[in-house]
């Protein structure tokens, strides 16, 4: 089948905390998709996805969903059972994935060097400090670095934001280790771990507004690193990819602990941005691999019971 005889239906949106983002990398992949040759119908994923997927049957359906529903396995499941081609990983690797102590648990069975942590309900982690400070407090499962909080030397009391009856980022808070040190992020895409940029937030932390506000953060591409490093990120970065199962394009991310000289997994992305400052887009074009490459790979990589 040809680009131009290939029906690609963009899902984004969707209900989560990071529609906005979902929205923005949707739109981007969606633009990038036609310049590629492909037939597309953008769709705003709501509560009725199904249905709206069933009567359209399109070749394949390109998951630019983000968070919960969207990221966490329920929709690959939908498009499973209605037996379409979707892009990124499957039911289970994408379950895994999104609950942060879960893959941390799993990958650090395997050697995989990360933070010491623990998960607790918001309610513990808004009454009193859950760890000893400093320590970072984050949502189970949520992504965009939307819902997380530094704890620092001489802060009385956890965030008071936890405690918010408007909250609405689930009742699951992984409190771990506050780990000092530069962060650094390795895209795999096709199995092969590319290279490794080195962020440098112009915030407190690379927080959401580093990520998504126009020179929030810097990109450092390649990363200032000696070789040794950037192999070592890269081993495992796909190792976490392979681990956990993952298809496609997947995104880790490291802090460089000087005390134990050694990069300390964060998280792995398995649905990673693509807007306009998203970081896997931008290691892709300095490998050669355009955006509009990118995401016609990423369709022609697409299939059911990934």
């Amino acid at each position: 089948m040809t680009r131009a005889d290939t029906h690609v239906a963009v899902l984004m949106g969707g209900w989560s905390a990071e529609r906005e983002v979902s929205l923005s990398s949707g739109k981007g992949c969606s633009a990038a998709l036609r310049q590629a040759g492909f037939q597309v119908t953008d769709i705003d994923a709501g509560h009725d996805v199904a249905e709206v997927l069933a009567k359209l049957r399109p070749d394949v359906a390109f998951n630019a969903l983000h968070g919960p529903w969207g990221e966490d396995g329920c929709i690959q499941g939908v498009l499973e059972v209605l037996e379409l081609r979707y892009t990124h990983s499957g039911v289970l690797a994408s379950a895994l994935a999104i609950d942060k102590q879960r893959t941390k648990h799993l990958l650090a069975n395997t050697g995989m060097p990360v933070a010491e942590g623990r998960v607790v309900s918001r309610e513990e982690a808004a009454s009193a400090h859950a760890m000893d400070v400093p320590y970072v407090i984050k949502p189970l499962d949520q992504g965009s670095s939307i819902g997380v909080f530094i704890v620092r030397e001489g802060d009385n009391r956890p965030p008071a934001e936890l405690s918010d009856p408007k909250w609405n980022l689930g009742d699951e808070m992984l409190v771990e280790a506050f780990v000092a040190g530069r962060e650094f992020t390795c895209a795999v895409i096709d199995d092969r771990a590319w290279d490794v940029i080195e962020i440098r937030p112009r915030t407190a932390f690379y927080d959401y507004e580093a990520k998504y506000a126009d020179g929030g953060s810097e990109h450092l591409l390649p990363a200032p690193i000696d070789e040794g490093l950037k192999v070592r990120i890269q081993e495992l970065s796909l190792a976490a990819h392979q681990g956990l199962g993952c298809r496609g394009v997947s995104r880790s991310d490291f802090i460089f602990d000087e005390a134990r000289d050694e990069p300390v997994f964060l998280e792995i992305n398995t649905q990673p941005g693509m807007t306009p400052t998203s970081l896997v887009p931008e290691i892709a074009a300095h490998g050669g691999l355009a955006f509009p490459e990118l995401v016609a790979w990423m369709v022609e990589d697409a299939s059911c019971r990934r």
